[in-house]
Parts: C-alpha cells; sequence; structure tokens
C-alpha cells in the first residue's frame, strides 16, 4: 500500500474570477456581496466549522452558517462550476492517529488497529491543493497531508456515495495490506464511527478555548 503526500498550498494561489449571476450558488455569494472567488473561498475558510445537520442539502453551509471539510468544500467546488473555473473537489483516505487528533490512541487499542482509516476532503486547481478547514476548530492537531487513496468527486457527492468511495478503499488498499493483516472490515467501520464521535467532541473542546 503507497503512503503519498499531497501538501497543502497557500490560498493566495487559488484561482481569482468575478462572480457572475449564472447559478444558485453564484447568486448566493453576490447576496452577502462577495463578489470574487477568492473572496468566497476566504469567506468559507473563515466561517466556522460545525457539523451539518443535513450534508446531502446543497446549501446547508449558508442556512447553518457553518460547515465540515465535505460542505465547505463542495459549496466552492459547485461555485467554481459555476463559474467554469477547473477546480475540483476531491475524496481522501487518510490514516487517523493520536498525533491527528488526541484520544485516538485509546480507540487504536480498543480494536488492536495501527491507524484507523479516515475520510477527508479538499479542493485541487491544476497542480495546486487547499484545504479550507485549515486553522478551524477541527477536532484535529495538524493538517492531513498523507493520503492512502484519493479521488475526484462531484461537489455535492451524496454521503451514501462518499461512504461507498470509502468502502472502496478499505477493500482495494487498505484491507489487503500487511499493517491490517487479520483486522475485518466490521471493526474497522466500528472504529471509524467512534472516530467521528472523538472528532466531534475535539471540536466542541477546541471552540471552548477559543
Amino acid at each position: 500500500m503507497e503512503i503519498f503526500g499531497l501538501i497543502m498550498d497557500s490560498y493566495d494561489k487559488l484561482p481569482d474570477l468575478e462572480i457572475k449571476p449564472v447559478g444558485e450558488l453564484s447568486k448566493k455569494f453576490l447576496e452577502l456581496g462577495i463578489k470574487s472567488f477568492k473572496e468566497a473561498c476566504d469567506y468559507i475558510h473563515h466561517n466556522e466549522y460545525g457539523y451539518n445537520t443535513n450534508a446531502d442539502d446543497k446549501m446547508i453551509f449558508f442556512k447553518e452558517n457553518m460547515g465540515t471539510c465535505t460542505t465547505k468544500h463542495a459549496v466552492i467546488a459547485g461555485l467554481a462550476e459555476d463559474l467554469n473555473i477547473p477546480l475540483h473537489k476531491h475524496v481522501g483516505v487518510y490514516k487517523f492517529t493520536e498525533e491527528i487528533s488526541t484520544g485516538a490512541n485509546e480507540i487504536l487499542k480498543k480494536y488492536d488497529l495501527p491507524y484507523i482509516p479516515m475520510a477527508h476532503c479538499f479542493l485541487v486547481y491544476n497542480d495546486y491543493r487547499f484545504d479550507l478547514t485549515e486553522g478551524n476548530c477541527n477536532g484535529k492537531n495538524t493538517s492531513i497531508e498523507e493520503f492512502i487513496y484519493t479521488e475526484k468527486v462531484d461537489p455535492f457527492i451524496s454521503r451514501k456515495d462518499e461512504y461507498l468511495l470509502y468502502k472502496k478503499a478499505l477493500k482495494e488498499y487498505i484491507l489487503s495490506s500487511k499493517e491490517m493483516e487479520g483486522t475485518d472490515e466490521r471493526t474497522i467501520l466500528k472504529a471509524r464511527e467512534e472516530s467521528i464521535i472523538l472528532l466531534k467532541k475535539n471540536v466542541e473542546k477546541q471552540k471552548s478555548k477559543v
């Protein structure tokens, strides 16, 4: 199994273009007084990190004034489609450990795992990669820059299809690795559920310190 690095780039390398009222998302940003693509990225980045009630709702970020990597990057990738900017959303699977999020070791010990495969979204434009949740209170201690598997996806890929992509990565890249020898899918999925709960708790802890 190959682990590859994807160092995230500075936001000043994001493309910029005037927003025209050509779609639902572009019109929404204009309603908010946001007139350029880079300004929209900055707005999304600085808005609150938080778990949405319905990630499959295209406009949920605006309704709840917050989002995760899933919804934040969906909005910007969707806006890029409106403006014909070749910037796309990608989903990657990475190794979730104590280094990434405090408390992960307890889950690793409980399930006897070397790491927990978790999904994370980011944006790709030409050879540049961007994570608009970097620096947010996102439950993580560091940015994600090493991935086991990545794939370009529709901006508003459904939660179901993202989960199927995750399971594809488990089957084709992770369960067959030496590190996961003797581990079954069910064990990993249980550990993943607990890791999501841990991340949510760590988000709240980080917010309380701000």
